[in-house]
């Protein structure tokens, strides 16, 4: 019996990837672990595409359905244009909640710029909650789309904002009730409006222009995962600092009171960015500018150093394991 959440990266390799066997020659970025897009070339132009579900969140789904594509798309530095979604809801939904996620879409497509440009929706005994899938696209001069495969040794390891964002964001929205007695009411007020925090599409755009070696969106499997993802694409090792991880308070009390880890813990909002040390100190000035917090979490190193982390300066390396189902899921069941 497979476990809630993503597939993990073995098996998604065996049964997923192994199965696709038709290659187009117009195809420039494939499906890989760690791959937000795709991305198919359109002769002066690159089209980026990106398609994920929202299954883990009910208040805030119209809104986090649109966040997710997008920051796919800016991921590779470039700004998102369309979004389609497909829409499936339980039997019993009512038309007032149709309107409400739909309300929730538009006002988040229209404050990124983008157009929903279609899809479907449909009531069904398939689905016990609401399901939104939504698919993105982009558009970038040809060659101008940042690709994680420019990483190598040496390189900084970047992150825009905080770990857990929409992990705290989701929990405190859906379990409010039961936080009441563990939390005070502004960190409550606090955790739930870390929901209108997950866009990274400024921050990849940002990025995009001042030069990257590489991006990736923090999303199911957290900080941990992506870096792991990261090194998966470019074949390098790494020396993540855990003691340089940004997090609020307010995320570290209610994993607490969960029992789980914000750095496994899904994290739209936050952008993991590489650069090359040269470029590090202009990417930093530009964050600034566009008033972006990031910080410095890690080097890249050559692939036989492995996949590594530190808790604090001196302590011993201990290795970051591939993602599994993440540490949402141990709350939502």
């Amino acid at each position: 019996m497979l476990k809630a959440g993503k597939l993990d990266s073995d098996l998604l390799k065996k049964i997923v990837f192994e199965k696709i066997t038709y290659k187009s020659p117009h195809v420039l970025t494939r499906p890989g672990i760690g791959e937000d897009c795709a991305v198919v070339d359109f002769g002066n132009y690159e089209c980026v595409m990106s398609t994920d579900p929202i299954t883990a969140a009910v208040n805030e789904i119209g809104r986090l359905a649109v966040h997710i594509t997008c920051n796919d798309i800016a991921s590779n530095g470039v700004q998102p244009l369309g979004i389609m979604l497909a829409v499936m809801l339980p039997l019993g939904t009512a038309e007032e909640d149709i309107s409400l996620m739909m309300e929730q879409a538009g006002q988040t497509a229209a404050e990124l710029g983008v157009e929903i440009i279609g899809g479907h929706t449909e009531i069904t005994s398939a689905v016990n909650t609401p399901v939104i899938v939504s698919t993105a696209i982009g558009r970038a001069e040809k060659g101008k789309s940042q690709q994680a495969k420019e990483m190598r040794p040496g390189d900084y390891i970047m992150m825009t904002k905080a770990a857990g964002i929409e992990g705290t964001g989701i929990i405190a929205s859906d379990f409010e009730e039961q936080l009441k007695d563990c939390c005070t009411a502004e960190e409550l007020k606090e955790a739930k409006q870390m929901l209108s925090q997950v866009s990274v599409v400024r921050d990849g755009i940002v990025a995009g222009k001042a030069g990257t070696a590489g991006m990736h969106d923090i999303t199911e499997g957290g900080v941990l995962g992506a870096v792991w993802e990261m090194c998966q694409i470019s074949g390098t090792g790494c020396e993540l600092w855990i003691d340089k991880i940004p997090v609020k308070a307010v995320t570290k009390k209610i994993c607490n009171i969960f029992h789980i880890d914000y750095l496994r813990l899904i994290s739209s909002g936050c952008m993991l960015i590489i650069v090359h040390p040269e470029n590090k100190a202009y990417l930093e000035e530009e964050m600034h500018k566009a008033h972006i917090e990031i910080s410095c979490i890690g080097q890249i190193k050559e692939k036989e150093f492995g996949i590594m982390s530190r808790e604090n300066t001196g302590e011993n390396l201990v290795e970051i394991f591939p993602p599994k189902s993440d540490e949402l899921y141990k709350v939502i069941g």
